[in-house]
């Protein structure tokens, strides 16, 4: 489920704010909760779907223009960690904080560089539990919300790949390709990327 598919279970367009996330979901709960449909199947399967959406919408949605202002003055810069780079692994390329850094971060808000240091956290747990799809959906909503921001970018593409070699372990190899053409083409002058990815399709043909 892609983000805008979170956003439809709410009855929302994609970019709906915090507050409208948060307003929706408290109606549909009251609407379809097990309590007021005892013995309803289609309604208790309808508020897991909300309440699914809503816990993802809640962390990713634009915060309103007050809230905005709010965080502006109390959030700090996002720090950079000293690990700077992105370094190849045997397994895979690495989510690092890259040395454009600092410099995508002065073009955010204080509100999104908030956002963007929680996402990155976030995104190293379900990468390292092997979560793609959460961590794809997690992406893909950041990458929307600071859409010129090159850093999130690349985590962007290095989640594609990651994804991609995952599905050639699954024998999934026409949606391997996908996800794999998805990486190189987010972030194509990622050199380390570049050579995970090559390496990756020739997995896919020596295995297949």
């Amino acid at each position: 489920m892609d983000i805008a598919d979170y956003y439809r279970q709410l009855g929302l367009r994609s970019g709906a704010s915090l507050s409208q996330v948060k307003t929706s979901y408290r109606q549909l709960a009251r609407q379809y909760h097990p309590d007021v449909n005892p013995g309803n199947e289609q309604a208790k399967n309808k508020f897991i779907a909300i309440t699914e959406a809503y816990k993802f919408l809640v962390k990713i949605a634009p915060p309103d223009v007050a809230e905005s202002k709010v965080a502006n003055s109390t959030v700090q810069p996002t720090p950079t960690p000293p690990d700077r780079g992105v370094k190849t692994q045997p397994q895979a390329v690495k989510v690092t904080r890259k040395e454009t850094a600092v410099q995508s971060n002065a073009d955010l808000s204080a509100a999104e560089q908030k956002l963007k240091q929680d996402a990155y956290v976030e995104l190293q747990q379900l990468l390292k539990y092997q979560r793609f799809p959460r961590a794809i959906a997690l992406i893909e909503g950041l990458a929307q919300r600071v859409p010129e921001d090159l850093e999130v970018r690349q985590w962007q593409a290095i989640a594609y790949q990651r994804w991609g070699r995952h599905l050639i372990g699954e024998k999934q190899v026409d949606k391997a390709r996908i996800y794999l053409k998805k990486a190189v083409k987010t972030d194509p002058h990622n050199r380390a990327l570049w050579a995970e990815v090559e390496r990756d399709f020739r997995r896919l043909e020596e295995i297949y």
